[in-house]
């Protein structure tokens, strides 16, 4: 009977607060959708309801006269008001009402605080009811004294409102455990204006994950060979890092790598270059490009190295980068299918490129010059990074080759990572030494090697054309002498 009867006042209550509200002009699906979340402001009403007996000016008055009473008294409905016209939701209006515990000045004061640190719209009541219980039992210095120290460690001002907006539970942190969390950044060598730039592109790095989380993913980090400063350093670039699962994501990702005949240097590698990858999920992302590079080719060993290489090859997406670059390689640009797999492990920063930016403009380039398409082919299987050279820089070294030096169009063919060098510091010094000591050599060797080595092949070039110019044949050479087949000729002066 009891229950019964507090189920019937209960429901009177309600009828007196869907009243209240159809006073204030809020439609009936409004209120009633909002009040059927308020069941603890409900029973708070009842409560304080009752209480009002007591009182010697309700002591005669009926429960309906008293409930009414309260809930105008209350300033609950303009509340209501307000915080709707400041874009909250109705779930997060209802939730920060029973989270006020009837100290409904609380919202308001605590709302106004949030716009003036630049929390505007919706993102108030996503910062009030996020932040948790306490913190509409926070006063106004206590909050202001927590901006202020992210302020001092790098967080500007005008970035607190998206900081607070996107990780509101940092509001709800004592002075003493926000500093910890700060320290344990700045501990590992960020410096303040890493750390404020660090928490506006992720905010939850500093409030969202609790300490242990945080220490146990630095210890994991540093099992690949970083020390205290270079894993800061990385969390300060990629944050998003401490949002990954050392179980679920991290775990089954070197695992992975492992098989794949990586080591840990070269996961350390992926790590400092494209920190993403550890965030990426590797059954949706990583295994499909790997299983495509299996079916084009890519002999098993040289997946592993391959990615190592150009760790970005995974963040790429495989049916709007990769295979289209593919495709463009295999009907395009001459590469058979013999070879496609050659190609893209020795050059797989060619699967960045832009197909129209790039690759189809220097394609266009080399066939202009009168190489045949399958020719070019066969060029690209030899030096991949053929095509991502600008034409600016191919032109004239091209220029120089055909016009100075008067070389046919097959040396270049023959040999295509000649436009791998540079034109003043190499091409142009060497030939003109060959030039001035009348030799000849074939441009893999006229280019390749360190200077000493260039200098020593001149000079055993000179020798032979002395002994040949003075009547010494060949076959009376002493038969350790050096002999670059098939690369030198003599020239006249």
């Amino acid at each position: 009977m009891l229950m019964k009867a507090l189920e019937i006042r209960r429901g009177v209550t309600v009828e007196i607060f869907k009243e209240a509200m159809r006073k204030g002009k809020f439609g009936i699906t409004y209120s009633t959708n909002l009040i059927s979340k308020l069941s603890d402001f409900i029973d708070f009403v009842m409560i304080q309801a009752a209480s009002m007996k007591q009182l010697p000016e309700f002591s005669t008055a009926s429960y309906n006269f008293r409930a009414r009473t309260f809930i105008d008294d209350s300033g609950v409905v303009p509340l209501i008001r307000w915080l709707k016209h400041n874009s909250l939701s109705y779930p997060q209006i209802a939730k920060l009402i029973c989270m006020s515990r009837g100290n409904l000045n609380s919202i308001r004061r605590l709302a106004e605080w949030l716009k003036t640190i630049y929390v505007r719209g919706r993102y108030i009541g996503v910062a009030l009811t996020r932040a948790g219980r306490n913190i509409l039992e926070c006063n106004s210095q206590d909050l202001d004294e927590i901006v202020g120290y992210l302020e001092d460690n790098g967080v500007r001002k005008d970035w607190m409102g998206y900081v607070v907006s996107r990780c509101p539970e940092i509001l709800s942190f004592s002075m003493e455990e926000l500093k910890a969390r700060v320290e344990f950044y700045l501990n590992m060598g960020i410096d303040e204006k890493d750390f404020g730039t660090m928490v506006f592109d992720y905010p939850k790095v500093l409030g969202y994950f609790p300490m242990e989380e945080m220490n146990q993913k630095v210890t994991f980090l540093k099992e690949f060979g970083l020390n205290d400063e270079e894993v800061g350093k990385l969390l300060a670039f990629k944050p998003q890092l401490m949002a990954c699962s050392i179980e679920e994501k991290w775990k089954p990702l070197v695992k992975y790598f492992y098989y794949l005949g990586m080591s840990r240097d070269s996961m350390r590698r992926i790590l400092c270059i494209k920190p993403m990858i550890f965030c990426v999920d590797l059954e949706t992302i990583i295994v499909p490009k790997v299983q495509f590079l299996r079916d084009m080719g890519v002999q098993e060993e040289a997946i592993g190295n391959m990615i190592a290489k150009f760790p970005p090859l995974l963040t790429y997406s495989l049916n709007k980068k990769i295979r289209p670059v593919v495709v463009f390689l295999l009907t395009k640009a001459g590469v058979s299918q013999r070879d496609i797999g050659k190609v893209i492990a020795l050059g797989p920063e060619l699967l960045g490129c832009s197909i129209a930016n790039k690759l189809d403009h220097n394609v266009k380039y080399f066939l202009s010059l009168g190489i045949s398409l399958r020719k070019l082919g066969e060029m690209i299987a030899d030096f991949p990074m053929l095509l991502r050279y600008n034409v600016e820089l191919l032109r004239p070294k091209y220029q120089y080759l055909r016009r100075t030096m008067v070389r046919p169009l097959q040396d270049l063919i023959e040999f295509p990572r000649f436009f791998s060098y540079s034109l003043d510091e190499r091409i142009i010094p060497r030939h003109r030494i060959m030039v001035e000591q009348r030799v000849n050599f074939k441009l893999r060797y006229m280019l390749g090697g360190t200077d000493e080595e260039f200098d020593q092949r001149v000079q055993a070039a000179v020798e032979r054309r002395q002994r040949f110019e003075s009547g010494v044949t060949f076959e009376e050479e002493s038969s350790d002498s050096q002999t670059d087949v098939g690369s030198l000729t003599a020239c006249s002066s």
